[in-house]
């Protein structure tokens, strides 16, 4: 999380302030003598040069600093500057903890531009690295694969990187461990990183430590938040009041939130009342500007203002909405949206400035308000606010979802049930909506299950944004999210000893890791899925994960563990009648003794498919299980029941009115016919077919029945 800009988009001006004519104001305010020493030690000769030898990955430039003392914000400007990018106006526009990227400009050191990304959650807690990792290859637009480990996921970033030049910023580091992974295999590339204190295990970092701001630039923050008139009439206590806030950038920003908030207040006035608060002796020495201006400015607010101030401590991610904080202080969301607008102008807030603006707690203030959340409310209340906000995000994911449903379904009509507000006007800013909003709605989710009394809101919650993002985005450019979710919905289901819950979780999770090449993984998951589904009674779970984990044994290519697995599903079909699933599984066990050269058995299988396809009405699939049958046939060597069947299968291809199963079809008579010594015949075939595609059709192939599911 950014700590707190030195200033970005400043608050309202107040009455009676000026601005100075000609260019726009600074975002940026002194530290001069620490730009000047990082970009010297760019260029200074690292261990690895002194030895003769040539950087073996990216230069790490750390800058070390407490929250609050502009270190996000020197090492932003420090990256645009070197790019030639706007990073701290990327910054300024970005909200919270969310990662960001600006273009570069195609030329300099640096023409790949920055990447941004944050190691620490607002609540203090380090980011994994794996969704660090992921964060950077979306910025770089590489597809994460779902459920890959920390150690793929940094090889992925190592090699995405190892072609570019760009400055890679790592803000808010808690230690070398997380920074390790991620570091460039490029020398080509710079890493700036922002930390508490030193990142002891990386060679050859020295930190620029950040203290207070010089008096002057401290005064000139102040005048950009009041106006030059407020600081002219009283110069030495505008010094005097930068020195109380220690000179911390975000306790400047604060107070002068606060000046220009109540513009008939002196700045006298406001230092002597910082002056008067006393220190917390329980924090460090450093801390207590900034602590002492926060308290200063939360008593200032009115009490339902301050309430919610306090209430944003539980919003997700540092992220906020005016939904999210209507929900949490029980308030209309007119009321919401106006009281975090005035805590914008106060600094107290971040914002993206959209049509439906985000509000981020800054990271340097987040302990503070929950400590003073602990402290002044009932944990009663608390939880209460909590469920209420939870309550809120499910009705809106529900929302979200609904609205992409056709007219006049369920869902639509109990989207119309729904009031105004929670309401989307179409599916294009529903999505809007989910696509901004995802970042939160991902750290409510793992919020809400770790907390722990709150499982049945945290189980209703998963389920809404799993429905919301296979809506929007479908399932599988989001399985990487959805992969995630699958793993809270296990937690929840083996906190709570919900076998049923299990079965569903381990199944999803299994099948995304199917997809993705773990196939061993996916076979222990689906074996402990047969498990919880025998301990649910659950016969759909079983049957599923029997022919699950068959279709991971051929995957293998166990065939004859695929075959006994296929069977035992198939009999449980049997007994309860479900014919499409007894078909389809037939055509699996076809598929799997043909692959393991057992024909008689594989055409029995396939010929029971064709007939229970045919029980079924479904004469194209029909066709298909006995175009395999007739594979078969061909294998064991009868061309001449191959012909037959295969005649049979073009005939039902025709009655289902399936042109394209027809022209494949032909095809394989007239290979079939080449085969047996007929190549007039396999010509006339393979005129049928040109006739029913064209000339320039493209070739069709026959699914088998073991690659459907």
């Amino acid at each position: 999380m950014t700590d707190q800009a030195v200033d970005t988009s400043g608050p309202a001006k107040a009455p009676g302030t000026e601005e100075p004519s000609g260019a726009a104001p600074p975002r940026f305010f002194g530290r001069e003598r620490e730009l000047k020493a990082l970009r010297a030690d760019i260029e200074r000769a690292g261990l690895d040069t002194l030895a003769g030898r040539k950087a073996p990955r990216a230069r790490v430039l750390l800058i070390a600093g407490r929250p609050g003392s502009g270190r996000s914000a020197l090492a932003e400007e420090l990256a645009g500057a070197l790019t030639g990018t706007d990073a701290a106006g990327a910054a300024a526009s970005a909200t919270g903890a969310l990662p960001w990227a600006v273009p570069g400009t195609g030329s300099g050191d640096y023409p790949d531009g920055v990447l941004r990304v944050g190691l620490t959650d607002p609540g203090g807690e380090r980011v994994p690295t794996e969704r660090s990792a992921g964060e950077i290859l979306g910025l770089l637009g590489v597809a994460v694969p779902p459920g890959a480990d920390q150690d793929e996921l940094s090889a992925m970033v190592r090699e995405a990187l190892a072609v570019r030049r760009l400055v890679l910023l790592l803000d808010d580091a808690a230690d070398a461990e997380q920074v390790d992974p991620l570091l460039p295999e490029n020398p080509d590339c710079l890493v700036l990183a922002t930390a508490t204190g030193p990142l002891t295990g990386i060679p050859d970092v020295r930190p620029c430590t950040l203290g207070g701001l010089e008096k002057g630039a401290a005064v000139r923050l102040l005048a950009r938040a009041i106006g030059q008139v407020r600081i002219t009439v009283d110069p030495r206590t505008a010094e005097a009041l930068a020195e109380e806030c220690g000179g911390q950038p975000a306790a400047l920003a604060l107070v002068g939130g606060l000046l220009a908030a109540h513009p008939m207040a002196s700045v006298a006035d406001v230092a002597g009342q910082l002056h008067e608060l006393p220190d917390s002796g329980e924090q460090p020495t450093g801390a207590r500007p900034l602590a002492r201006v926060f308290r200063l400015v939360h008593d200032s607010l009115p009490q339902a203002a301050a309430r919610i101030l306090r209430l944003l401590a539980l919003a997700p991610a540092g992220l906020a909405d005016a939904h999210t904080a209507s929900a949490l202080a029980g308030c209309s969301v007119s009321a919401a949206r106006s009281t975090l607008d005035d805590f914008v102008k106060l600094g107290l807030l971040r914002t993206d400035g959209a049509a439906h603006p985000q509000y981020a707690v800054p990271g340097c203030l987040a302990p503070m308000l929950l400590a003073l959340l602990e402290d002044r409310d009932r944990p009663g209340e608390i939880q209460l606010a909590r469920a209420r906000m939870l309550e809120r995000t499910v009705r809106r994911l529900q929302a979200c979802r609904a609205v992409t449903e056709p007219e006049g379904s369920t869902a639509r009509r109990k989207l119309a049930g729904l009031p105004r507000s929670l309401r989307f006007p179409s599916a294009e800013e529903a999505g809007a909506w989910l696509r901004v909003r995802q970042p939160a709605l991902l750290a409510s989710a793992r919020l809400a299950v770790a907390d722990g009394e709150l499982d049945t809101l945290a189980r209703r919650l998963v389920a809404a944004l799993v429905r919301a993002l296979a809506a929007h985005r479908g399932t599988e450019e989001a399985a990487p999210e959805l992969y995630g979710l699958h793993g809270l919905v296990l937690d929840v289901a083996l906190r709570r000893e919900l076998p049923r819950e299990q079965a569903a979780a381990l199944l999803n999770l299994a099948d995304l890791d199917a997809r993705t090449g773990r196939t061993r993984e996916a076979l222990t998951r689906y074996r402990a899925a047969l498990d919880a589904g025998k301990a649910a009674k659950d016969l759909y779970a079983t049957g599923r994960a029997m022919e699950s984990v068959g279709g991971a044994y051929e995957e293998l290519g166990d065939y004859h563990r695929a075959a006994d697995w296929y069977g035992r599903a198939l009999s449980q079909r049997l007994t309860q009648g479900e014919r499409a699933d007894e078909a389809r599984l037939y055509g699996r066990l076809g598929a799997v003794h043909t692959y393991a050269g057992r024909y008689g058995d594989a055409l029995r299988n396939w010929r029971a498919a064709a007939s229970g396809h045919r029980r079924l009405g479904d004469p194209a699939a029909q066709a298909r299980a006995l175009s395999e049958a007739a594979r078969v046939q061909e294998y064991a060597g009868r061309p001449h029941d191959s012909l037959q069947t295969c005649r049979e299968a073009v005939e039902l291809a025709r009655r289902a009115g399936d042109v394209r199963l027809q022209a494949a079809l032909q095809l394989r008579l007239a290979d079939t016919l080449d085969r047996l010594g007929d190549p007039a015949a396999a010509g006339l075939h393979r005129g049928a077919a040109d006739r029913l595609l064209g000339e320039e059709a493209p070739a069709y192939e026959i699914r088998s029945a073991s690659t459907e599911k």
